[in-house]
């Protein structure tokens, strides 16, 4: 089984057009946090039609109406701030906070974790058995510790729980999709 691992998205709807379009094929869709606005959430819906796992993240803030939107689609599964499930045989669990998703990682005791936050695209074995995912941010920009904008690619990645591998992909200018890194 494919999975489609974003996060971060706010608001870019010109990035996940192409995002979603590429992971069509995948049988579950997870999204890491930060959609932002309530209508991002029928983008996602219209756009994948597999199940969608959704953990709120810190810009999730009009969570009553992400709610009720999310209500309108029955593939469509709000998670809180933190799940866990199994895919395809593979414990996965998802938060948006790098700071915890690395903890739990360290602790051994899933497949895979997935999040997101700092807009860092990153794919890392943590211990023997667990890879930790952060698939950068959809957004394509992130902000240093000055608060500066630091242009960033716009990425996400697809974990595959046959080889309990990801890869990496990233959104070009004109909505392509390649391998990243």
């Amino acid at each position: 089984m494919r999975i489609a691992v974003l996060s971060d998205i706010h608001d870019n709807v010109w990035k996940l057009a192409p995002a979603l379009e590429f992971a069509a094929g995948a049988g579950a869709l997870i999204c890491c946090g930060d959609l932002c606005s309530p209508f991002i959430l029928d983008q996602l819906a219209r756009g994948f039609s597999n199940p969608v796992h959704i953990v709120f993240g810190n810009n999730d803030a009009d969570t009553f109406r992400i709610t009720a939107k999310a209500a309108k689609y029955p593939h469509v599964r709000l998670r809180g701030e933190f799940f866990e499930d199994e895919f395809g045989g593979r414990r996965v669990a998802v938060n948006h906070f790098d700071n915890i998703a690395l903890a739990i990682a360290r602790g051994g005791e899933y497949d895979a974790v997935f999040y997101g936050h700092n807009h860092v695209f990153d794919i890392r074995k943590s211990g023997a058995r667990t890879l930790a995912v952060n698939p950068g941010a959809i957004m394509g920009c992130r902000f240093d510790a000055q608060a500066n904008r630091v242009e960033v690619a716009s990425t996400f990645a697809v974990y595959d729980t046959e080889t309990g591998t990801a890869q990496g992909y990233r959104i070009g200018a004109g909505g392509e999709v390649a391998p990243h890194p």
